[in-house]
Parts: structure tokens; C-alpha cells; sequence
């Protein structure tokens, strides 16, 4: 069995010059770093479009990209955007921060630019052979998400429940009316998905042409404001007025008296298994699109989910419903055979969740930061790991190893400090120590997030759930892996035998 290593970082995190990380050159030096560090995979974050509270995990499609990672630079070189157009634009004044609401006021003019000159140099296609090239090169489940977003636009952003009723339902007239009447800038989502798939389809070919795989995520729920509830309400548990009869979430526990109230729509399984679990696997086919290897967010939510009634303010009264279970993967199996899925199976994992993961055969998550809890017999401390594992030092949901370090009470850092065995470790140094662990565990991979080879505090933390405003920020600067780090890390992938050999 191949052990293999890996960095995390988000898309968005890139060092770049236009306001958040893109498809750029930046990111072609990324994969280059990781070649040299010897590393094999590039692990990132979902690539859907962000809405409210910029998560990847609030996505207005699952069948979308962010219009954010666009290259400004490459639709330059393409001449749809000057230079200087680029650099007179306001995206911030914080390298290390991404602003968000400059972002949204300010990027999509830009695009709407490039999008105009570009059907200019299109105009001896005409309207209907632009439109007919577009309609080639995506998806349907794509189309729809420009659509949606052009309807979206036209009601001042608002979700799709405040629409007016004959297109909040769809109704076939209405449908048609405003398809006519925004063919404008429908077209013009279209064009930017366009450009998305052709610039991260040539860089995750640079990238396996590095001998890097690309691992990417896909979370369970989509958001209610989003293409893929409206257009198909019957994959959802929604009443006949397309309203959400329950909501997803967890149970109360001892992090939350209360529980935590996602409001994501719940999937209706039993129509999900009469078409055979289509849906999911045209969004499995597009995921395997984008990414090598998938890892499925909350995969317990597969056995079991919390329901939560629709309207409540707390999850208290949520309960447990079953989910598909196995049908779900040995349907998915039936289609691709063997699919190279990552389970992310942390939190509370009752019996029937262990059976399910072991019956799919998908490795699962170990995260080091869970280890040293306060009763030192964690199943995450890695003398009881599995080869078929995923090991992290942290996700994007956890502090960096410096950051959470620092907050441990004194007798669970002795506790760390006795397990790694290196007492004499500077404090600022101690993330190597922590690293070096997860690299020689018996997982068959080992994922770094960046932040932690450069040993940064909690700062560069990229979320803290169930809080808004302050996530999904930070970003690395072009200096930051030097060419000391770089050596120290190809030196610990062979050390550990992490070079992808089998």
C-alpha cells in the first residue's frame, strides 16, 4: 500500500494580486512548491460559488464554480481585460486578508467587461451560435445555475422563496418569459463558468502532469438559496409550496447546550432511491470532473441524520432519521466501480456509522488536535490508527497546531508533550514535533494544512464554526514556503516513507 502526503490549502488562500487566490500563476508555483516539498496531493475546499457568510459550504450550485477564482491576468493575456483595468480595481489593501464585500462590489464589473469584449470577438458566431457554444460546454445542471443566478439578480439578490409565485414554482410560462428576457445575463453566468472549467481544467492538468492529485470536497447538503432546490424541490423534503418541511443540523452535545441549526434542506431519500440515487451520481460524475479524489463531508449524515422542524430557532427538538445507508455507495459503485472517496467521519460515531464506513471500504479521518483530550484513550492518538486512514494535524475547521497548542490546559499539553517524546522542543517549534507524528503514523495519507508547516497561530485559522464574519480570510504570501520548509518537508516524506511508492 502506497503512503502518500499531502498540503491543504484553499483555493482562496493563495498569495495573488487581484484580492483572493485564483487560477493564476500563483497557484502553477504552488503546485511546483509541492513537487519540490514531495508531496502528492493538493487538497482543497469546495469550488462551488459562495453566498451569504462567503462559505464553500453554502454553494449556490453543486454543479458550479466560483466566478472569484477566475484569473484576471489570463483574461488579459486573452485580451478581454487590460492590465490596467485590473490594477486600478479595488480589492483590498490586506495581502494576508480577503475582503469579501470589495470583492463583490468590485469583480464582477471587471468580468462583466471581459464578457462583452469577448462576445464581440464572438460576433460572427451571432446570438443563437454563442448561446448554442455555451449550452456545449456546460453542463445542464450548470445552465441552470446561470439561469438561476440571472433570476436571482433580477430580484435584487433575494433567495428564490421571495420570488414572485409564478417563477418561485416554475411555472413552464414564466419560465420561458424570463429565460427571453435575461438571455443577457444568463449568457453572461455562462460565460463565466465557461472560463472557470477551461482555467482549472489547464491547471489540474499542470498539476498531475507534477505528479500532483488534486482532493477535493464536497459537502453533503446544498444551501436553500441555491439552483439546485429550485430547480429540482422534489429531491427535498419541502411541503407542496416548496418550503422546507425540516432542517439539517446536529444534536445538543457538550461543545452546544442548544445543538447546532445549519438550515440546509434534507434530502427526500425515498425518491432519491425510486430514480436509483441519479441525482447523486451526476453530482459525483461532476465532481470527479474537478477534483482526483473526493472526500464526502459529514458521511454519518449517510446513516443517520438530525432533523430539525423547519422554523425552529434552536436545534433541541431536531431527531434521528435513517439515511440511505449503503444503497447510496453500492449504487454509486455500480456506476463508476472503483471510486477513490474519502470519508469524513469525525464527531460522535455510533456503531451502524463504523459499520457503514467499513463497508464501503473508503479510508477515513484522523485528526491529531482531537487526541489529547482529557481522557488520554482518544481513538485519534495514532499508535491505534489504521493503514486505511486519512491523518491531519488540523482541517479547515480546527485552529492551527500553534493556535490550539497555546490553549491547552497544562496537564493535556504534558500529556502531548510525553506523547511525542521531545520535551526539549521550543515552544515556537513545537508544530514539527506534531507533524512529524501524523507523517510516521500508520496512515496511508498524511494532509498538512500550510498553515501549520509555517507553524502560524491562530490567526491563519480559516474557520471557526458556527461564527460569522471572520472566516474564510486568510492568505499565504508568495514568500512564505521557503526553500528551508520546502527541504524539510521532502526530507520527512522520505524519512516516513511518504514518497508515493509503493
Amino acid at each position: 500500500m502506497k503512503r502518500e502526503c499531502g498540503m491543504l490549502l484553499p483555493v482562496a488562500s493563495l498569495p495573488s494580486r487581484y484580492g483572493i487566490g485564483a487560477f493564476s500563476k500563483e497557484a502553477y508555483e504552488f503546485v511546483d512548491k509541492l513537487a519540490e516539498a514531495g508531496q502528492q496531493y493538493w487538497q482543497i475546499l469546495p469550488l462551488g460559488p459562495t453566498g451569504y457568510g462567503d462559505s464553500p459550504y453554502q454553494s449556490f450550485s453543486a454543479f458550479a464554480g466560483n466566478p472569484y477564482f477566475i484569473d484576471l491576468e489570463k483574461l488579459a493575456e486573452d485580451g478581454l481585460l487590460t492590465k490596467q483595468e485590473c490594477d486600478d480595481t479595488d480589492f483590498g489593501d490586506d495581502a494576508r486578508d480577503i475582503d469579501y464585500g470589495k470583492l463583490y462590489k468590485n469583480r464582477f464589473p471587471l468580468l462583466k467587461k471581459a464578457y462583452l469584449r469577448w462576445k464581440k470577438k464572438q460576433a460572427r458566431l451571432g446570438t443563437d451560435g454563442i448561446r448554442l457554444f455555451l449550452e456545449r460546454s456546460l453542463l445542464p445542471d450548470t445552465r441552470e445555475y446561470c439561469f438561476y443566478m440571472a433570476v436571482k439578480n433580477d430580484f435584487a439578490g433575494k433567495s428564490w422563496e421571495e420570488w414572485d409565485e409564478d417563477i418561485r414554482l416554475r411555472d413552464v410560462v414564466a419560465v420561458k418569459k424570463y429565460q427571453e428576457r435575461l438571455e443577457e445575463e444568463i449568457l453572461f453566468y455562462e460565460f463565466l463558468q465557461y472560463q472557470f472549467e477551461r482555467q482549472w481544467k489547464l491547471l489540474k492538468a499542470y498539476a498531475n502532469r507534477k505528479g500532483i492529485r488534486i482532493l477535493g470536497d464536497i459537502p453533503i447538503y446544498v444551501a436553500f438559496d441555491g439552483a439546485d432546490t429550485w430547480a429540482h424541490p422534489e429531491l427535498f423534503q419541502f411541503d407542496e409550496d416548496c418550503r422546507p418541511k425540516a432542517v439539517a443540523g446536529c444534536p445538543p452535545d457538550a461543545f452546544s447546550a442548544t445543538g447546532q441549526l445549519w438550515g440546509n434542506p434534507l434530502y427526500e431519500w425515498d425518491y432519491h432511491k425510486k430514480t436509483r440515487y441519479e441525482w447523486w451520481i451526476r453530482r459525483m460524475e461532476y465532481s470527479f470532473r474537478l477534483y482526483d479524489t473526493v472526500r464526502v463531508d459529514h458521511f454519518r449524515g449517510f446513516d443517520e441524520y438530525w432533523s430539525i422542524p423547519a422554523g425552529d430557532k434552536t436545534a433541541k427538538n431536531g431527531h434521528w432519521e435513517k439515511g440511505p445507508g449503503i444503497e447510496l455507495f453500492r449504487a454509486m459503485k455500480s456506476h463508476f466501480g472503483k471510486m477513490d472517496i474519502i470519508a469524513e467521519d469525525l464527531g460522535f460515531l455510533t456503531p451502524s456509522v463504523r459499520k457503514l464506513v467499513k463497508d464501503t471500504g473508503f479510508p477515513g479521518m484522523k485528526v491529531l488536535e482531537f487526541a489529547f483530550d482529557d481522557t488520554q484513550d482518544s481513538d485519534y492518538l495514532v499508535h491505534k490508527y489504521s493503514e486505511n486512514c486519512v491523518v491531519y494535524t488540523g482541517t479547515h475547521d480546527n485552529d492551527t497546531l500553534q493556535g490550539w497548542f497555546g490553549t491547552l490546559d497544562p496537564e493535556l499539553r504534558q500529556f502531548a508533550t510525553d506523547y511525542i517524546g521531545n520535551k526539549w522542543t521550543p515552544r515556537g517549534e513545537i508544530h514539527w514535533d506534531f507533524i512529524r507524528l501524523a507523517l510516521r503514523s500508520k496512515a496511508r495519507i498524511a494532509i498538512i494544512p500550510v498553515q501549520d508547516y509555517l507553524g502560524l497561530g491562530n490567526w491563519a485559522r480559516i474557520n471557526e464554526p458556527s461564527t460569522l464574519g471572520k472566516n474564510w480570510r486568510w492568505r499565504m504570501a508568495s514568500e512564505d514556503l521557503t526553500p528551508e520548509i520546502l527541504e524539510r518537508c521532502r526530507d520527512m516524506a522520505k524519512w516516513f516513507g511518504r514518497t508515493g511508492r509503493s
